[in-house]
């Protein structure tokens, strides 16, 4: 076999590898959750093969274990990240996307093919009672959707024969769990049909066939060679519009956004290529510590996938070695697999990662939100410092509790999840008014809440201007007597601070000292470790902050 070209075969596969993926796309599957017994029986692998997989995804990051259940972290979105980040599409045209869904007031999505089917990039969603969105990753038949016959209309012999193969065995596309089975299979003339009109039209619709009471008007945008790039869409309900009145109303408005989006990608700088991983040291080094627990092979090809990305869309085996830190015939063996399961594509001597890399856990993380990143990291911080933490945002004036980990202490603070307070007065609202300038800090009268709370303008300003510089806030019974709380900003990927984390206590706990010394470090480590995954969650998603 040549070495630049790696046709699947089995000889040269990764075993552990095939069998650590299997159990990532049974993860994705069951919603991002499931016990090790049931890994077991969905995967068919033995219970000790399935504890190895997911202790080596838990070292890498990309798995947590809660007791008996394996739980898909943020971390794992590095994968479909560096897909995403190769391709380049989202990040030139995601803001024509949102742009156009806020002048229509209608979702608007980007898709790319994947073999048969289409998978979803972006989506620029409108919040209303009837509404459907498909998350991020998800597979969807071609047939069932407008931007399928529009990537049809480049199908080879091959593609159309793989298709019916596929419509076949599955008439009722059991296989695609996002979309709901078809009550009434139809024949192969209708969507063939929809594919000629699409060729000919340039864009093309969907009637409620994916499910009733959704309509969608679609068209192709185009790289500079005449090749389909993506598809944009407009997904709207039939209570707002029918499928012609939405192509009628809409579609001069999206040719304008398609041929604004062209010009993008006509005009897009090539951008110089990533750092590479280098990650070859740190998994030799959790094989020694961890010993046969760690699947070292695993881990190696997981990180072959994170060697592509910005700039690094196509990567030659030498360069996949280099960008890892792998051995070239490491690199080459995983490449084969990953090839061999349709994670990556050869062209010559060059690979690239396919839409496929999608279904590693991205379609149920990218409806992750801040509490839910927060909470394993609360827990962990709560259980080391034996006093309760939680996790806040601004709102107005107030801030409002959105996750927490109290302790079970005889004293201790009675808050729970919706909680409002007023922000200043509490450390979380100062670290988040301290980020504001002055002029935006939305403050109420000053009211004493205890003989200590801050009720001078000016004082309190300059509190929030020390509180800055700070990095952290720390208050001593201004909501109530007793109380003391010490707090830090979490940051989104541009700086910007979106929540704040604290912990609290009775004064009796810990003197103001003892806070700034022994629990100032835990909570910015918990911080950190929030804010990692907060950028990896947020690099082409929007994580919701409550």
């Amino acid at each position: 076999m040549s070495s630049t070209h790696l046709t699947p075969a089995k000889p040269d596969a990764v075993a552990p590898l095939m069998r650590g993926i299997t159990v990532l796309r049974r993860l994705t599957e069951a919603g991002g959750t499931s016990s090790l017994s049931g890994l077991e029986k969905t995967t068919g692998l033995a219970r000790s093969t399935v504890d190895r997989i997911a202790a080596t995804l838990a070292r890498m990051g990309y798995v947590r274990l809660d007791g008996r259940d394996a739980v898909l972290a943020p971390r794992l979105m590095e994968l479909g990240n560096a897909y995403l980040a190769a391709l380049r599409l989202p990040r030139l045209l995601d803001g024509r996307a949102d742009a156009l869904a806020d002048e229509l007031d209608e979702s608007v999505s980007l898709a790319v093919r994947d073999r048969d089917g289409i998978r979803f990039i972006h989506q620029a969603t409108r919040r209303r009672a009837m509404s459907l969105s498909f998350r991020i990753g998800d597979p969807l038949p071609a047939e069932r959707t407008a931007p399928g016959p529009l990537f049809a209309t480049e199908w080879t012999p091959e593609d159309w024969a793989r298709w019916r193969e596929r419509r076949s065995a599955d008439p009722e596309d059991r296989g695609f769990p996002a979309v709901p089975p078809r009550e009434h299979p139809v024949g192969d003339e209708e969507f063939e049909k929809r594919t000629r009109e699409a060729g000919a039209q340039g864009w093309a619709l969907d009637d409620q066939l994916i499910e009733p009471g959704l309509v969608a008007l679609s068209m192709p945008v185009r790289e500079h060679g005449g090749r389909i790039a993506c598809v944009v869409s407009v997904v709207s309900h039939t209570s707002r519009h029918t499928a012609d009145s939405l192509r009628d109303t809409l579609l001069p408005r999206l040719r304008a956004t398609v041929r604004a989006m062209e010009r993008d990608l006509r005009e897009a700088p090539d951008r110089p290529p990533a750092a590479p991983a280098g990650l070859a040291t740190w998994t030799g080094a959790s094989k020694q510590e961890l010993g046969r627990e760690f699947i070292e092979s695993l881990a190696r090809g997981l990180t072959v996938i994170t060697a592509f990305g910005e700039g690094r869309a196509e990567l030659t085996l030498t360069e996949v070695a280099q960008a890892t830190g792998l051995a070239r015939a490491t690199a080459r063996r995983a490449l084969i697999t990953l090839e061999h399961l349709g994670y990556v594509a050869a062209h010559g001597r060059a690979f690239t990662l396919t839409p496929r890399v999608l279904a590693l856990g991205f379609p149920p993380l990218s409806r992750t939100t801040l509490p839910q990143i927060a909470a394993p990291h609360l827990a962990e911080l709560a259980d080391r410092l034996h006093d309760s933490a939680s996790l806040a945002v601004l709102t107005g004036d107030e801030i409002q509790y959105t996750a927490r980990v109290a302790t079970s202490r005889i004293m201790s603070v009675n808050i729970t999840v919706g909680t409002r307070l007023p922000a200043y007065a509490t450390s979380l609202g100062r670290v988040m008014l301290a980020d504001l300038a002055p002029a935006e800090r939305h403050l109420p009268e000053l009211r004493a809440l205890t003989p200590h709370t801050v009720t001078d303008p000016a004082l309190l300003a300059a509190t929030l201007d020390r509180v800055r510089e700070a990095g952290y806030a720390l208050v001593d019974g201004e909501l109530e007597e007793g109380l003391r709380s010490i707090a830090v900003p979490v940051r989104d990927r541009t700086g910007r601070v979106v929540a704040a984390v604290n912990v609290a206590m009775h004064s009796s706990r810990r003197t103001v000292a003892q806070c700034v010394g022994e629990v100032l470090p835990e909570l910015r480590e918990t911080v950190g470790r929030i804010e990692a995954d907060l950028r990896v969650a947020g690099r082409f998603t929007r994580v919701p902050v409550a």
